[in-house]
């Protein structure tokens, strides 16, 4: 009997995201979902010739009743899809500020990282897909965040590696189906008080039926060359500000003249660059703080720019400069 074509391609995928692997461990997340057991199933596959061990984890945020006792199934099952090993951890989500979904990822990566460490594992397994990374880049679009957005999730950043971009939800299931296995649904990726999940299952089949198929297989596209594009950019970034920075440590200073001459969107990031090198959190730093440092380089009225993490930015004749800002209380 010839092989499930769907089954073949979540195999080829995974395949091709381990050649590097050598006898390291591999964790794979797993929440249950056909995505992630479709991942699970695969590597426990391919590693069958092959000298690494998989490891199944799964993370229990606490944020569903009963969540606890899904962990546990979901453990039992990775167990019996051959994994060598399997972890099951629960984490505390905190929001410090954040949506659920975002504080639930952050810890869950968190997490997942530790136990990576534990292992000795430099890999670890997302099971993101195509229609994930379309949601992604359409989500990006609403909110005007810019290319960084619209470049969708990175296929792989240390240590988490996400092998199946390039095959869709579909063909996810239908490998799940083709072995078997059976799958749980996440009532979060029902629930319409979550923007993906209005995404998911109002936003894109309306474009897909009005502008027809392959809509969400073009935006999945569109985050690929983007993500080149803001690669090329940021490269040239950290060239450009290594060039015009002047001191090291707190007596780091961008030279604003040497600056001028730089396009815009490298310029852009070079400000940025700098102003999370004076200790500002990355994820807190939007457009509208970039645009009021370029607005401070370029010498226009305001002398100096509160940001986040309690940093100030201010001139320093041609030396844009970062100091602490005081707390008061």
């Amino acid at each position: 009997m010839p092989l499930d074509p769907a089954l073949a391609a979540v195999r080829l995928a995974v395949r091709r995201t381990l050649v590097d692997v050598g006898d390291h461990p591999v964790l794979v997340a797993c929440s249950g979902g056909a995505d992630s057991l479709a991942l699970l199933a695969a590597a426990v596959f391919e590693g069958r010739r092959r000298p690494w061990r998989v490891v199944g984890v799964t993370v229990d945020h606490g944020l569903q009743d009963g969540s606890h006792a899904h962990a546990d199934a979901v453990v039992e099952q990775m167990a019996s899809l051959g994994a060598d090993e399997t972890v099951g951890v629960r984490v505390r989500v905190e929001s410090g500020g954040q949506g659920p979904e975002a504080a639930a990822r952050q810890a869950r990566y968190a997490v997942l990282e530790e136990v990576a460490e534990r292992f000795g594992s430099g890999v670890v397994l997302l099971g993101h897909t195509l229609d994930d990374q379309a949601e992604t880049v359409l989500l990006g679009l609403t909110r005007g965040s810019g290319g960084r957005s619209l470049a969708g999730m990175r296929r792989a950043f240390p240590p988490f590696r996400r092998p199946l971009l390039d095959v869709t939800r579909g063909q996810a299931r239908a490998a799940c189906r083709a072995q078997g296995i059976e799958w749980w649904e996440d009532p979060h990726n029902e629930d319409p008080r979550f923007t993906r999940a209005r995404v998911r299952h109002r936003v894109l089949p309306v474009l897909e039926e009005e502008l027809g198929p392959g809509v969400t297989a073009a935006l999945a596209r569109t985050a690929d060359l983007l993500r080149e594009d803001m690669s090329a950019l940021d490269r040239l970034a950290e060239t450009t500000f290594a060039d015009v920075r002047t001191g090291a440590g707190p007596e780091a200073a961008i030279d604003t003249v040497a600056l001028e001459t730089e396009e815009p969107a490298v310029a852009g990031r070079v400000l940025r660059l700098a102003a999370v090198g004076a200790g500002c959190p990355p994820s807190e730093l939007f457009r509208v703080h970039v645009a009021a440092l370029t607005d401070l380089a370029e010498g226009l009225p305001s002398r100096q720019v509160q940001l986040p993490g309690h940093v100030t930015a201010y001139r320093d004749g041609d030396l844009l400069r970062f100091s602490r800002t005081p707390v008061s209380g």
